[in-house]
C-alpha cells in the first residue's frame, strides 16, 4: 500500500510543532517541581505559536509605608548649621589674623625680613607663594570631590593661613609695588616675586573658571569633547593654566619689570 509523501510530511510537521511546544511545558513543569512553587497560569497554545505564561506576582501588597516625611525634611536632618558655621568662622579667621601678622612683621620687622629673605632668588620666593596658593585651589577641589572632608578641609586652611602670611609680609594688594618699595626700598624684589606668585595663581584660576564654563555650555553632552568636563581632566586642565601663569612670571620678565 503507497503513502502519499505530501500526508506524511503533513503529519510529521505536525508532529515536531506539537514536540517543539510541548517542551518549553515539560521544563516549566520540571522547574516548578524542584523549585516547589505553584505552576503559572499558561494560555492555551495553537499551532506552531508561542506560549504566552501569566505570571503573577509573588508580593501584591505594598511592603513600604506610606510617610509623611518630604524630601526637605530628611535634607535638612542632614544639614549641621552649627558646624557649617564653624568653617565659614575658622575661614575667615584665616584671611585676616594670618594677612595682619604678616603686615605687622613687615613693617615692624623689615630689618629682619631683608635680612632673612634678601639673598634669595625672586624666583624661588615666587615658586613658594605660587604653590602654596595652587595648593590651597587644589585642597578646595578636593574637599568638594572627596568624601574625606576633615582632611581635605584641615588643609585647605593650613594653606590658606601660610598664603595670607606671605601675602601680609608682602603687602599683598592690587598696586603692591608701591607698598613694598615704601617698606623694602631696594629689596622690594623679593616681596614682589612672592605678590606676583600669589597674583599668578589667582589669575589662572579665574581664567580657568571662565573658560570651563565655557565648554559646559558649548559642548553637547553626546559629544566626544565631553570629556573636557569630567572631574579629572578639568582638574588637569586647571594644572595646565596654573603652570602657563607661573612659567609667565618667572621667564616673561615681570621679576624685573615690578
Amino acid at each position: 500500500m503507497r503513502t502519499d509523501p505530501h500526508t506524511t510530511d503533513a503529519h510529521h510537521s505536525q508532529h515536531t510543532g506539537d514536540d517543539q511546544t510541548a517542551a518549553p511545558l515539560r521544563m516549566l513543569d520540571e522547574e516548578t517541581t524542584v523549585r516547589n512553587e505553584p505552576r503559572p497560569a499558561a494560555a492555551h497554545p495553537t499551532t506552531g505559536a508561542a506560549v504566552e505564561l501569566n505570571v503573577v506576582s509573588k508580593h501584591p501588597d505594598a511592603t513600604i509605608p506610606e510617610s509623611d516625611i518630604s524630601l526637605a525634611d530628611i535634607e535638612r536632618k542632614r544639614a549641621h548649621p552649627l558646624r557649617t558655621l564653624c568653617y565659614i568662622v575658622l575661614v575667615l579667621v584665616a584671611l585676616i589674623l594670618p594677612y595682619w601678622a604678616g603686615r605687622t612683621v613687615g613693617s615692624q620687622h623689615t630689618a629682619w625680613v631683608v635680612e632673612r629673605f634678601g639673598a634669595i632668588d625672586p624666583r624661588a620666593i615666587a615658586l613658594v607663594s605660587w604653590s602654596v596658593t595652587v595648593f590651597a585651589v587644589l585642597s578646595v577641589v578636593m574637599l568638594i570631590i572627596d568624601r574625606v572632608k576633615a582632611l581635605w578641609f584641615t588643609l585647605f586652611v593650613v594653606l590658606l593661613c601660610v598664603e595670607q602670611f606671605i601675602g601680609g609680609v608682602a603687602m599683598l594688594r592690587f598696586d603692591f609695588w608701591h607698598s613694598t618699595y615704601v617698606i623694602y626700598g631696594d629689596a622690594a624684589r623679593v616681596a614682589n616675586a612672592a605678590d606676583l606668585g600669589i597674583i599668578a595663581a589667582g589669575l589662572a584660576l579665574a581664567v580657568f573658571a571662565v573658560v570651563w564654563v565655557g565648554l559646559l555650555v558649548a559642548i553637547k553632552k553626546d559629544s566626544p569633547l565631553n570629556v573636557l568636563t569630567h572631574v579629572w581632566t578639568s582638574l588637569i586642565l586647571l594644572l595646565v593654566f596654573e603652570t602657563i601663569a607661573l612659567l609667565i612670571v618667572m621667564f616673561g620678565g615681570l621679576l624685573t619689570v615690578v
